[in-house]
Parts: structure tokens; sequence; C-alpha cells
């Protein structure tokens, strides 16, 4: 049974969306059970890799067995090298890292806006400079709404540094995340890489390159681990949730939103993300929400919405979607 593309591309950001929500709040709460940044990234890496390596490895058979020289890393990855390395360091743990640790400085209502919040402007900047796309009047009021409410968030945690406060470390945490994700998405409109592809390589190279790392860094006691004193169930529901549902549902779908709607677009899409995890912040996580946030979410979030209601659908090329791709 085949969708349309415009039923692929909205059930993708329905998906998109809600795990991107779960996220947030799961990620601050997962900072208090126990488990490092570190340990979670390692976490994430072994659930998606148990789910595509095998599959890529599948998805690359027909071809070994025709002679054909696909792939890299050994047969783990479904794309070159050179895309493998890009697509991995940006898309994959570099991202992970760097949103995981700032859980650990900053509370999920500032991810909340932060976050999903900041994407809509790495996005805009980084497809002017590499796509070419141009950046109409009525999509700068709105980047510019997003840009006063990361201030107002960002700016007062910046403040509060000077009284030895350390949130400030994860809100600038969180930006960097989001500029990560948004070089990702970029590259995968401007190479019109496959979905399922992509994320393949996201994940083995991260089982190649940082998951040997890490375990030689722990064994030497050069990195600090909490995987020996945390339950196994707790480090199995990080592998199911961050691995499974963060990288391989998610990469995909949020890959496969890219494609049909364009990255500036697809970034946009993620206008429900801040004020659904905030709330599920206050809701599960006990946070108050103050003054500035509350602002902040709301140009954040009308930001966000303006941009969608003005932005045009992009053109996608008839070669740039494979057929075999799945959301």
């Amino acid at each position: 049974m085949r969708f349309s593309s415009k039923t692929v591309g909205l059930a993708s950001a329905v998906i998109t969306v809600l795990i991107w929500t779960g996220f947030i709040v799961i990620a601050r709460a997962s900072a208090s059970r126990g488990l490092l940044p570190l340990d979670i990234a390692f976490a994430r890496v072994l659930g998606a890799s148990a789910v595509l390596l095998p599959w890529a490895w599948w998805l690359m058979r027909p071809a070994r067995q025709a002679g054909q020289q696909v792939g890299s890393l050994w047969g783990l990855s479904p794309l070159p090298l050179r895309p493998t390395v890009q697509t991995g360091v940006l898309g994959g743990f570099l991202y992970a890292i760097l949103a995981y640790t700032g859980f650990f400085y900053a509370p999920a209502s500032h991810a909340s806006v932060l976050m999903p919040g900041s994407l809509p402007l790495w996005t805009t900047l980084l497809a002017w400079l590499f796509l070419r796309e141009k950046v109409s009047a009525v999509r700068a009021v709105g980047l510019g709404f997003i840009v006063l409410g990361d201030v107002l968030v960002g700016g007062a945690s910046l403040l509060m540094a000077f009284d030895g406060g350390e949130v400030w470390k994860g809100d600038l945490l969180f930006m960097a995340a989001g500029l990560c994700w948004a070089s990702y998405s970029v590259m995968v409109r401007r190479h019109g890489f496959d979905a399922v592809r992509a994320t393949m390589a996201i994940t083995a190279f991260a089982f190649v390159c940082f998951v040997p790392l890490f375990l030689v860094l722990v064994g030497l006691s050069i990195l600090p681990t909490h995987l020996h004193l945390t339950p196994w169930s707790e480090i199995l529901f990080q592998a199911v949730f961050q691995g499974v549902g963060s990288v391989v549902i998610s990469g995909i779908t949020f890959t496969q939103m890219v494609r049909h709607y364009g990255p500036v677009r697809s970034t946009m899409i993620t206008a429900l993300v801040p004020g659904l995890s905030a709330l599920g912040a206050v809701w599960f996580l006990g946070e108050p929400l103050h003054w500035n946030l509350l602002i902040g979410l709301a140009l954040v979030t009308s930001g966000i919405l303006f941009g969608v209601r003005q932005a045009k659908p992009a053109v996608v090329s008839p070669g740039a979607v494979s057929s075999g791709s799945k959301p």
C-alpha cells in the first residue's frame, strides 16, 4: 500500500513533533536518575545500532552479491565515507552529547525554547549560505520574534552567571545542539540523501567511532561513568527511547519531512514542540514557568507559526526522494 507524498510528509511531521517533545522532557528527567550525559549517548547509540545496522546489512546485501562496491565503514553504512562522516558528526553523536550535557545544567523549559527555537534561525542562515534560498521580509520578521524569545531566556541566564549560576552553560549547549541539527538538515536537503540511509549512516559512524572510544576511555578511568551503578531497566529504557525512538523513528521521519517540505519550512513546523514540552516540564517535572520563560516561549512559538504561515512549499526535484524510503 502506497501513500501520497502529502500524507507521508504530514505523518512524518506529527511523529517528529511528538518524539521531540518527549525527548526534551525525558532527557531532563534522566539527568537526575544517575546516568551521565555520555552514558545516555552510549545507550542511545547501542539502541539505534541494534535496529539499524542489521537493517543496513540486509539493505546492501543484493548489491554486494552482485559484486558492487557499496557503502563504507566495512559495510555498516550505506553511504560513502565522506557523507557518512559529515552526517555522523553533525546529526549523530555531537548533537546528542551537546543536548544531553545541556540538560544537566538547564531545565527542560529552557530547552523547550532554545533548541527548537534556534533551529529556524540556524537553518535559515545555513540555507541562505549554502542553498541560496531567499529570506523574505515576512520570514525575517518571524525570525526576529524567535531571536527575541531566545535572548529573553538565554540572556537572563547569562546575567545570572555573575552570581555563580550555571544555567547559561546549558542554554549555550542547547543552542549549539540546534546548530548541529540545522547543519544536518541542510546537508540532507542539499545532497538529497535518502531518509533511511542517512539515519543508518549516522548510527554506523557513531557505533564505529564513539562506542570503542567511550569504552576505552572508561576502561582507562579517564571518563567517569555511572553505567555500573544504574539498574539495567533504566539503561534498557534509554536504549529503547533515545535509540529506537529518537534516532530510528524520529531520525527517519525528520529526514523525510525535510525532503518533502524543505529544511526551513520543516523546522518551522516544529512550532508545537516548545509549548508542548514546556507544559510537559511543568506537569511531569514540576518546573516553574517564570515570566521571562513565558514571554520567550510566546515569542518563539509566534515566530515559528508566522514562518509556517508565510513559507512557500519547497520544490523537490524528481530524483531527490527515493521511492523506497519509508516514514
